[in-house]
């Protein structure tokens, strides 16, 4: 068996914390194994866990609208979270269910060595920065600041944001996330848009 596939298969009969017990579905990750950008998310939601799939609920599409934004297609990116079995009533991931997980998350960055990992939430952005060895302040502080790093051997870049359920209802922080994907994501990706000309570019 694959790499892939051997992590794939441990984690769907995973018991190392208490989150198997109520699980639906465990939610590994989809999208491009080979993925230059990697969505790292907190934790799975009720329809998450329902279909087995990440991001496929009302925060899933307004991620999806976001990659949109800056000419991102979903399925070139690979999208998972840092737990990967829904904490009951959407509570936030313990720090042991975490712990618990972090192996599986690893992995995945090892096997596909994504150049940017956007981080989705203070959970996961604490998560990431703390794998790379650095100091997690707060989301408010380090938003939408590119950092290089090394995790597990793999160099990439990180970039810290809110995470898309938190802005469906609060339209401040709609605008900040909105604002880091079409500035900081989109440079680190080379998908900036190009300025609107006028007729004086051309005298």
């Amino acid at each position: 068996m694959c790499e892939w596939g051997e992590l794939l298969s441990e984690i769907s009969v995973c018991t190392k914390c208490i989150l198997h017990k109520s699980r639906r579905n465990p939610v590994p990750g989809e999208g491009s194994r080979s993925a230059q950008i990697m969505f790292i998310g907190e934790a799975p939601g009720a329809r998450e866990d329902e279909t087995g799939r990440p991001f496929v609920g009302a925060a899933g599409q307004l991620l999806t609208q976001l990659m949109e934004l800056i000419g991102l297609r979903r399925d070139s990116t690979y999208i998972t979270n840092v737990v990967k079995c829904r904490p009951p009533n959407n509570r936030d991931p313990s720090d042991d269910e975490i712990s618990a997980c972090l192996p599986y998350l690893i992995k995945q960055i090892v096997l596909v060595k994504p150049k940017l990992i956007v981080a989705l939430g203070r959970h996961s952005s604490r998560t990431i920065y703390e794998l790379a060895g650095l100091r997690w302040v707060s989301m408010a502080k380090q938003h939408g600041e590119p950092v290089e790093v090394s995790i597990a051997g793999v160099r990439t870049a990180v970039i810290a944001t809110y995470h898309p359920a938190s802005a469906l209802y609060n339209p401040n922080l709609r605008r900040l996330i909105e604002d880091d994907f079409k500035n900081a994501i989109a440079r680190a990706i080379g998908k900036e848009r190009e300025p609107k000309r006028t007729l004086l570019d051309y005298l």
